[in-house]
C-alpha cells in the first residue's frame, strides 16, 4: 500500500540509497526539531518501510507527514547501535521517543586513599583514609560506593560506619590542625587518630573491615572478630576483647535493625530493582538500590512522551521482526527497556536487575558488550528478590498517583484562572503566563525578575533577571517601565513578523500605579492592553484578598480566598518574589565589597590576603578602613593601599 503523502524527492533518494547495515536513524521535521531516533540491524529495509506503508490518521501517521529531513549513522554492532541512540535520545530531546530526563549525578561515598607519611610527620592526614559524602567526576586513586539513590542514603551509611568502625570524617586541615579529640570522639563516632589514639596498624584494619562491610562482607567481619575477641580473652587481654565485643556488638545491632538480606541463597550483593507503573497516559519507574547487601532506597523517574513513543515503537518492532509484534509487548514493557537503555549510558549497571516486565534479551546482550561485563534481567523472581521487587512496585504506584494528583490538581488551577479572566481555553498545555517583581533594599542592587508559567507548571528554565540602572533609587515605577521595555521591545516586533508568540498573561506585582506604568509600555509598544493584570494587595495585605487590576479599564476582580485561580496567581506571585530577593541578595552583597575580592586585586597574594585579613577581620574590615589603615599591615605600600581602597569602592 502506498502512503497518501506526498515527500520530498530528495528524501526519497536519500532513504532509496541507504546502505543494508546497522545504524541509527533520526527524523527532522520543517523547523529542525528531532521527531524521532531509532535504531535498525538494517537501516535500508527498516527507514524504507516508514515512508512505503500508509498509516493512516494514527500517531505514526501524523509523525511521518511532517518528515523533511533524515540523518543516518552506520556503526559496527547492535550494541553501538544501542548506545548512540539513547545517548541522542538523551542530548536531542525527539518528540516521539520515550524520554528519561536527565537528573542530578548520583551521589557516592567516598573513601580516601591511604599514603605514606612524610618523615618526622607520625600523625600526617593523608595517612589515615577518611568516609566522606561524594558527588562529581571520581578520581583513580580514592574507593568510591553507589551509587547511592539519595544524600541521605549515603550520610545514613557514614553514620554506620562511624558507629562500628569509627573511620575520621574531619577534612585534612582540620586533622592536622587539632591537639585535642573532637566531640566525634566523645560520642564514640571516631577514634581519633589525629591526637594518636589509635595506632595506624588498628586504623588500618578499621578501614580495610569498612571496605568489606561495604561490599556485604559482614558475616565475614563478624566471623573474625570473634576469633580475635577470644584470642585476647585467653591472653588475658581483657580491655582489647572489651573493644572487639561492643564493636561486634553494634555490627549485629545495625543488622537487625536494617533487617538486611546479606547474600542469602542468591547472593545478592548489588542489585538494581525497576518496576513500572502506567497509568492515565503518565508512567513512573521506581529504581531502588542494592548494595553490599544492604537495600537503600530508592528513587522514582517519570519519562515523557509516553503515549506516542508506545505507538512508534510497537511500528519499529513490527518492521524490525514480523514474529516479534505478533508478541506485542506492553507500554510498560517499553517505557521499562527505555529506561533500561538510557539509565545505564551513564550509571554503573550491577550485575543483576530484578525487573517487574520481561526484558528483551537483544538489550541485555548489548548491554552487557557496552559494559564489558554480564548482566542479568530476572523476571518474576523469588525469596527476597520478591519482597524486593513487590516493595518497588508498591512505590511505583504511590509516586505515580501522587504525581497524577498534582497534576490534576494544577490543571484544574490552570482552568480555574483561564476561567476566572476569559483567557483562551482551547489548549491550556499551552497557557503561558509570565510574572515580574522588583526587589532592592532602600534603592541599593535593584534587580528585576521575570517568571514563566507554562503547560501547568513553573519553568524553571526560562527565568530571567535584569539589572535595573540608570533610576532613582527606590523608584519601582521607573524599574518596571525599564524591565517591561527590554523584554518586550523585542518580542512585540518579532511577533508581528510571526517569529514569536507573546504571552496569554502579563502579571505585575503591584496596583494601579504599576499596571498604569505597564500600560504605557504597551501603548508604547503598540501591543494589546488585555493582556496586563496587576496582583494587588488587599485590605491590610492580608493574603487571600489579593484583588486584579486591569490595563484595558475592566473593573477590580476579587477571586476569592479559597478560589484555585487565586491560589495559581499566588503560587507565581511568589515565585518571581522569590526568584527576585534571591538575586537583588547576591547583587548586594557583590556591591558591598566594591564588586571585587581581594583575589582579584593585582599585587595580592596568599600571604598579603591572610595579614590583611587577621588585621581587619574580613573584607568588610578593610572595605571600612582608610588607605592610610591598610598601608601600615606588613607588606603593603602606600600604592598598594590605594588600589585596594579603590577596587573596594
Amino acid at each position: 500500500m502506498t502512503p497518501t503523502h506526498e515527500f520530498d524527492p530528495q528524501l526519497l533518494s536519500e532513504v532509496a540509497a541507504l546502505p543494508p547495515l546497522p545504524g541509527v536513524y533520526r527524523y527532522y521535521d520543517e523547523q529542525g526539531g528531532v521527531l524521532y531516533v531509532g535504531k535498525a540491524r538494517n537501516l535500508k529495509k527498516r527507514v524504507t518501510s516508514y515512508f512505503q506503508k500508509n498509516h493512516g490518521g494514527t500517531r505514526i501517521g501524523h509523525m511521518i507527514t511532517k518528515i523533511v529531513r533524515l540523518e543516518t549513522t552506520v556503526v559496527r554492532s547492535e550494541a553501538e547501535a544501542l548506545l548512540l541512540e539513547n545517548n541522542l535520545i538523551k542530548t536531542l530531546h525527539p518528540k516521539y521517543n520515550i524520554l528519561f530526563r536527565d537528573d542530578k549525578s548520583y551521589p557516592y561515598l567516598k573513601l580516601t586513599a591511604a599514603q605514606s607519611r612524610p618523615e618526622g610527620d607520625a600523625l600526617a592526614a593523608i595517612a589515615f583514609p577518611r568516609i566522606a559524602y561524594y558527588r562529581g567526576a571520581v578520581e583513580k586513586k580514592h574507593r568510591y560506593f553507589g551509587p547511592y539513590p539519595s544524600a541521605w542514603a549515603v550520610k545514613d551509611t557514614i553514620l554506620l560506619l562511624q558507629k562500628v568502625f569509627r573511620l575520621r570524617t574531619c577534612e585534612d586541615t582540620v586533622f592536622n590542625n587539632r591537639t585535642r579529640p573532637c566531640l566525634l570522639y566523645q560520642i564514640k563516632r571516631c577514634s581519633a587518630p589525629c591526637v594518636g589514639h589509635v595506632s595506624p596498624e588498628q586504623y588500618a584494619l578499621d578501614t580495610a573491615n569498612a571496605e568489606r562491610f561495604l561490599q556485604g562482607q559482614t558475616q565475614e567481619i563478624l566471623g573474625e572478630l570473634e576469633k580475635k575477641m577470644l584470642a585476647h580473652s585467653e591472653r588475658l587481654e581483657f580491655e582489647q576483647a572489651a573493644e572487639l565485643r561492643n564493636q561486634m556488638s553494634a555490627l549485629s545491632k545495625i543488622l537487625h535493625q536494617q533487617s538486611m538480606e546479606i547474600g542469602g541463597k542468591n547472593g545478592d550483593v548489588d542489585v538494581d530493582i525497576l518496576a513500572v507503573k502506567v497509568q492515565g497516559g503518565k508512567a513512573c519507574v521506581n529504581l531502588a538500590m542494592v548494595r553490599g547487601g544492604r537495600h537503600l532506597g530508592d528513587r522514582p523517574y517519570f519519562p515523557t512522551h509516553v503515549e506516542h513513543a508506545a505507538d512508534v515503537a510497537a511500528l519499529d518492532a513490527e518492521l524490525e521482526s514480523p514474529a516479534v509484534a505478533l508478541k506485542e509487548k506492553s507500554l510498560e514493557a517499553l517505557v521499562l527497556e527505555a529506561f533500561i537503555a538510557q539509565h545505564y549510558i551513564d550509571v554503573p549497571v550491577p550485575p543483576t536487575l530484578v525487573v517487574s516486565e520481561p526484558v528483551d534479551k537483544d538489550l541485555m546482550s548489548a548491554l552487557a558488550e557496552q559494559t564489558g561485563s554480564r548482566v542479568t534481567a530476572v523476571h518474576q523472581p523469588r525469596e527476597q528478590r520478591r519482597v524486593w521487587l513487590e516493595m518497588a512496585q508498591k512505590n511505583a504506584g504511590l509516586q505515580l498517583a501522587r504525581l497524577l494528583a498534582e497534576q490534576g490538581s494544577q490543571q484544574a488551577r490552570t482552568r480555574a484562572l483561564a476561567e476566572a479572566l476569559e483567557l483562551p481555553m482551547d489548549n491550556l498545555d499551552t497557557l503561558r503566563i509570565e510574572c515580574f517583581d522588583i526587589s532592592h533594599t532602600a534603592g541599593e542592587a535593584t534587580q528585576a525578575s521575570c517568571v514563566v508559567f507554562k503547560e501547568h507548571k513553573m519553568q524553571n528554565s526560562e527565568y530571567r533577571r535584569y539589572n535595573i540602572e540608570g533610576i532613582t533609587p527606590g523608584d519601582d515605577y521607573a524599574a518596571m517601565r525599564q524591565v517591561l521595555t527590554r523584554r518586550y521591545s523585542k518580542l512585540a516586533e518579532a511577533a508581528r513578523n510571526g517569529e514569536a508568540t507573546l504571552p496569554d498573561l502579563v502579571l505585575v506585582d503591584g496596583g494601579k500605579g504599576q499596571v498604569s506604568m505597564a500600560r504605557e509600555v504597551f501603548v508604547e509598544l503598540g501591543l494589546d492592553l488585555g493582556l496586563i493584570a496587576g496582583v494587588e494587595k488587599g485590605e491590610g495585605r492580608k493574603v487571600g484578598l489579593e484583588e486584579l487590576v486591569f490595563a484595558d479599564g475592566r473593573d477590580k476582580v476579587y477571586l476569592g480566598r479559597d478560589s484555585a485561580a487565586l491560589m495559581l496567581i499566588a503560587q507565581i506571585r511568589d515565585e518571581a518574589h522569590r526568584f527576585a530577593i534571591t538575586g537583588m541578595r547576591a547583587k548586594r552583597a557583590k556591591v558591598r565589597v566594591g564588586g571585587s575580592r581581594l583575589e582579584d586585586i593585582a599585587g595580592i597574594g596568599p600571604k598579603k590576603r591572610a595579614s590583611l585579613l587577621q588585621r581587619f577581620g574580613g573584607v568588610r574590615g578593610i572595605a571600612s578602613a582608610s588607605v592610610e589603615d591598610i598601608a601600615m599591615v606588613d607588606g603593603i605600600s602606600t600604592e598598594l593601599a590605594e588600589e585596594i581602597y579603590r577596587a573596594l569602592h
